[in-house]
């Protein structure tokens, strides 16, 4: 193998069927090495589908995956230099830790009092020294979760597979995990396959997004990239929240184009637009709410104030639209009269 295709996936033509159902119609997708690439999408898109076959748990129908320039397709999981970290852990509750993250070690024949000392090794590497001897138990969920991480970590695999990996533990935690997944990510340089449903986790941890809806891609790129620019209405309501409203293109001069929203006019990115009517994508946070000005005209249904930020539901001739406020004033009460301008950096112009 070529050291620099090692961690190098890649997917040809990948077609998976279940009987008469097809859940993946055909893949063709890229990862570089040391990339942290998230299938990201709606429950039944087909990414857990992908890991699997990525991983050898399920055989593609059709088509073939290569790791590290070499074609797995039809290799068992265990001759393939990937492990997975799953949403449940896995982890053996008899045993310690020590023993947890050594036990693939002493399965592939290293000898016990080697494989320990790497599985030291593995638990520094994650933050864990010292709580080798405690039992699973013992552990947090964060910790359990490093532990699965580092028992991953420490056969040394091309690619390392996560299967919903912070499904299990609470809000603030999976906060705390995300980053600490990413940046040991980062500081060892191995390539990961991230999946999840979770908009958030795959906008903080990911080089790469690959959105999939009924078993294609519906967009492939980074997460600025999809936040900022999405190809289609689904994938702006998918990655954050969006309102998608009508506006006319007036005119269309190279890469940019003139658009009319309501009565304010604004430049954006034409991707590929033409003049006349189109759809809008705006950000909740890229509108201006004022009493005055260029934009969309409507009145407050509801008001929350949430400490930084007030969340408005406007209704006018645009629709029902959420839009969030943080200049720091009081709410307006239900009823009142608004003007919405725009700020062009959270508004694209969608197929």
């Amino acid at each position: 193998m070529n050291n620099a295709q090692r961690g190098a996936v890649e997917f040809r033509a990948v077609r998976k069927n279940y009987g008469a159902f097809t859940a993946i119609p055909q893949l063709d997708l890229r990862i570089e090495p040391g990339q942290l690439v998230t299938l990201l999408g709606p429950s039944g898109c087909g990414k857990t589908t992908t890991l699997r076959m990525l991983a050898g748990l399920e055989t593609p129908s059709e088509g073939a995956i290569l790791i590290g320039g070499e074609d797995v397709t039809r290799l068992p999981p265990n001759r393939r230099d990937v492990t997975m970290v799953f949403q449940s852990y896995a982890l053996f509750p008899h045993m310690s830790v020590i023993d947890n993250v050594a036990y693939g070690l002493e399965s592939g024949g290293l000898k016990r009092a080697e494989a320990r000392t790497a599985a030291g090794q593995g638990l520094e590497l994650v933050g864990l020294s010292g709580l080798g001897d405690r039992l699973p138990s013992e552990l947090s969920g964060g910790q359990q979760q490093r532990v699965a991480v580092a028992r991953a970590l420490v056969l040394e695999p091309q690619v390392l597979l996560l299967d919903e990996p912070l499904s299990n533990l609470d809000a603030r935690l999976r906060r705390r995990v995300r980053t600490e997944i990413r940046e040991l990510q980062q500081r060892l340089g191995f390539t990961a396959v991230y999946v999840t449903h979770d908009q958030d986790e795959a906008l903080a941890v990911s080089d790469r997004i690959v959105v999939m809806k009924d078993g294609r891609i519906a967009q492939d790129g980074t997460p600025r990239e999809l936040y900022e620019s999405p190809a289609s209405e689904f994938i702006a309501d998918f990655i954050g929240e969006a309102n998608v409203i009508d506006c006319e293109v007036l005119a269309v001069g190279g890469d940019q184009a003139r658009i009319r929203v309501g009565t304010a006019e604004l430049d954006l990115p034409a991707r590929r637009a033409a003049p006349g009517p189109a759809r809008l994508a705006v950000r909740p946070n890229a509108f201006a709410v004022t009493g005055e000005g260029p934009g969309l005209e409507g009145r407050v249904v509801s008001a929350a104030y949430l400490g930084d930020h007030i969340e408005y539901e406007i209704d006018g001739p645009a629709g029902r639209l959420f839009v969030m406020d943080s200049s720091g004033t009081d709410p307006l009460p239900q009823g009142a009269p608004v003007r919405l301008g725009l700020r062009p950096g959270g508004a694209a112009l969608i197929a």
